[in-house]
């Protein structure tokens, strides 16, 4: 076993601080941060291409999208939170929507895929101009 060598109150003081400094990280309150427990790094953009088969494009648009989700800047406000990681969600779904164009047959599901990229990209614009006119004027509710 080692032995530390700095004096023995001086080692006690650093674990007294580590603790402190622990207990107010998990007292912090809601609207501070939201944690993240996925601080993996970023996957990169999706890229509808043939280049890469379906499945992996598939693959690729849920990383990104579970990525941007999971990062999102929540404060603990439901409104502010639920548009903050709708956002990265509507894009996934417009990414596995373009994979689809790429591979598939079907001129009904063709048709879907279409529909979902205008209207998941409207949606996205709405929740885009609620971010920023409730940044400006922080909401009068309390976290949950």
């Amino acid at each position: 076993m080692q032995r530390s060598s700095l004096p023995h109150g001086a080692a006690a003081a650093r674990v007294i601080a580590a603790l402190c400094l622990s207990a107010a990280s998990l007292a912090a309150p809601a609207q501070n941060a939201h944690p993240h427990p996925h601080h993996a790094t970023a996957p990169p953009p999706f890229v509808a291409s043939t280049a890469k088969p379906y499945a992996t494009l598939i693959d690729d648009a849920m990383n990104v999208m579970h990525h941007g989700m999971t990062q999102a800047p929540t404060n603990g406000f439901p409104d502010h939170d639920f548009v903050a990681m709708m956002i990265p969600h509507h894009q996934g779904a417009i990414d596995m929507a373009k994979a689809l164009l790429l591979y598939g047959k079907d001129p009904a599901l063709r048709n879907l895929a279409q529909g979902i990229i205008t209207e998941q990209q409207n949606e996205i614009r709405l929740m885009q101009a609620w971010l920023q006119r409730h940044q400006a004027q922080p909401s009068q509710v309390t976290p949950r």
